[in-house]
């Protein structure tokens, strides 16, 4: 007797990488789409061009999914900023993926805290994150803060990870 399997159907690849330039305009897209919901705040295209060493980035099939930045603020203390993934590609591991590859990044710089600012607050919070008062938080933060049209009334909740 012949047994036939069913075939696996394959997942495709994630790949995750560093951002480079001419990747620039895609990440502003994936930024733009959640902060036109309040979601999470814009980003320009000459901050995100001021940037791009700070981004990770999520392919599938050769296409961006995804991005985050982990931003160094000191010697101790780095933000994680603009994690966000794709509307038809969400609930496939890849902002847990890209939120960790910054974490990781973190440490391997010797960073020991990683904050957000965040307006979803339990996506950080399954991953160690703990809410944190943002009055605590070092006034270096603050200088995007200035240029945000909610300032200085955010409502956004701050959350930290030892690393």
């Amino acid at each position: 007797m012949v047994r036939l399997s069913a075939k696996k159907k394959e997942t495709p690849r994630l790949r995750i990488r560093k951002a480079r330039v001419g990747d620039v305009p895609k990440i502003r897209e994936l930024i733009r789409f959640y902060a036109d919901r309040e979601l999470m705040l814009h980003r320009s295209l000459n901050e995100i061009y001021e940037c791009v060493r700070d981004y990770w980035l999520c392919e599938k099939e050769g296409q961006i999914v995804g991005c985050a930045a982990l931003h160094v603020d000191w010697e101790d203390l780095a933000e994680v900023r603009s994690v966000a993934v794709a509307e038809k590609h969400q609930g496939h591991s890849i902002g847990p993926r890209l939120l960790k590859r910054c974490v990781r990044e973190a440490k391997q710089l010797g960073i020991g805290r990683v904050f957000a600012l965040t307006y979803l607050p339990a996506f950080f919070e399954k991953y160690g994150f703990r809410q944190y008062p943002k009055e605590k938080l070092p006034r270096k933060i603050w200088s995007d803060c200035i240029r945000c049209h909610k300032f200085p009334d955010c409502d956004e909740t701050a959350l930290v990870l030892d690393v």
